[in-house]
């Protein structure tokens, strides 16, 4: 049995923003004159983000995505975010927004570098009356031969994750295999559908096929996405853009990427298909990608001597998804199964925030708009620090 090595977890919540109905539950004195949505608070009790030394930040906020929404004739901004983490703790933040009675504000939001009032709502909370966080996410599955130990584990674990998501989550599945091409999908689909798409096969040949009722079509697509015949061409990228480019996201969900793999990323000389590509190129409405490497470091470390070759971890940490290296069978130091369930993604998932705001008519132009949000916030060791820019074109649907 191979030991597990956790190197390291970059650690990040799948929040929702959201401009809700449903703010903080203390009264607020309203401008008769102002643009006016109930539950959100109005701009001029925002006060600016705090100016953060950039060198002292000690954890992350994720990507994330928005949806507009008509309420009573104005326009409402809302933002899904994950969750954001305690770097002392290990637990995940509980968030304030202005004007709370429950505790000190301890997230701020800027437009264009204009404070913002608006709502905030943490979907684990009132699991009997709650706004879901919408999520879509996809599975990047290595499905060549060296995955095989792995391969029925990683379905099993999708599985029963899926459900566990269901219960808090607005959440949906898509799957991608790929194996030196993209080698089986399935579009984005419900937990059920994802499940008879796992079950078809065993072993690798759960995710070497297509399934769903585009399944003709998606293969179809697959050529511009080969990174070279062989052995050792296994490419993520290559996986994640057959998915961002041709899967049917719902409008306004968050996406999120689990990338299985044993091996390091290998574009077969094409930089379209590097992990520098993301870097340089990748949105964050596009996505969080989360990494789960499960063969220590050994590959990729003897093997980024060749040419064109990636760590494939560097996916998650050019959009500030976490990362797990455990062992090819999945079993932990101490002998214990890892499940999905267990992952810092799935806590990130399950504590998504939603934030809505308004009075926000001049950002539906075309033009990219600079979203600021910052955490200062207290924890038992000491203050919890996060600073993240998002340049974003917002439209109407």
């Amino acid at each position: 049995m191979k030991k597990t090595h956790l190197f390291g977890t970059m650690l990040l919540a799948f929040g929702a923003m959201v401009f809700t109905a449903c703010n903080n539950d203390n009264p607020i004195e309203l401008d008769v004159n102002a643009p006016y949505v109930p539950g959100i608070p109005m701009d001029d009790i925002a006060t600016p983000n705090p100016e953060l030394d950039l060198t002292e930040l000690n954890t992350v906020i994720p990507n994330l995505n928005y949806t507009v929404d008509d309420v009573n004739g104005w326009a409402v901004i809302r933002l899904d975010l994950t969750g954001v983490k305690d770097p002392y703790t290990n637990d995940w933040v509980k968030l304030y927004g202005p004007g709370s009675t429950q505790g000190k504000q301890n997230v701020w939001l800027s437009l264009d570098g204009k404070p913002k009032g608006f709502s905030l709502y943490n979907t684990i909370d009132d699991a009997d009356d709650k706004e879901l966080s919408a999520v879509d996410i996809v599975f990047l599955v290595d499905n060549s031969g060296s995955m095989g130990e792995e391969a029925n584990a990683i379905a099993e674990d999708i599985k029963s994750w899926a459900d566990e998501l269901g219960g808090t989550l607005d959440v949906q599945f898509g799957c991608v295999g790929y194996d030196g091409a993209i080698t089986g999908a399935i579009n984005i689909t419900t937990a059920d559908k994802l499940k008879e798409y796992l079950d078809y096969s065993s072993g690798t040949g759960r995710t070497y096929h297509f399934g769903g009722p585009d399944a003709d079509e998606l293969k179809s697509k697959v050529g511009p996405y080969a990174t070279g015949g062989g052995s050792w061409n296994e490419c993520g990228t290559a996986a994640l853009r057959f998915a961002d480019e041709n899967f049917s996201f719902r409008p306004g969900a968050n996406r999120v990427y689990v990338n299985f793999t044993d091996e390091p990323n290998q574009p077969g000389g094409k930089a379209d298909y590097s992990t520098l590509w993301v870097k340089e190129n990748w949105k964050s409405t596009q996505g969080t990608i989360h990494t789960i490497y499960s063969d220590g470091t050994w590959w990729a470390n003897n093997y980024m001597n060749y040419v064109d070759k990636d760590y494939p971890w560097d996916l998650s940490i050019y959009t500030d998804g976490t990362m797990l290296f455990t062992s090819s069978n999945f079993i932990d130091i101490n002998g214990n199964r890892i499940k999905l369930s267990d992952l810092p993604v799935s806590g990130a998932l399950l504590n998504s925030y939603i934030i809505k705001f308004t009075n926000c008519e001049e950002v539906f132009d075309g033009q990219p708009h600079n979203v600021k949000i910052t955490v200062k916030s207290e924890s038992p060791n000491g203050e919890i620090l996060a600073d993240k820019e998002f340049n974003m074109v917002f439209n109407k649907e």
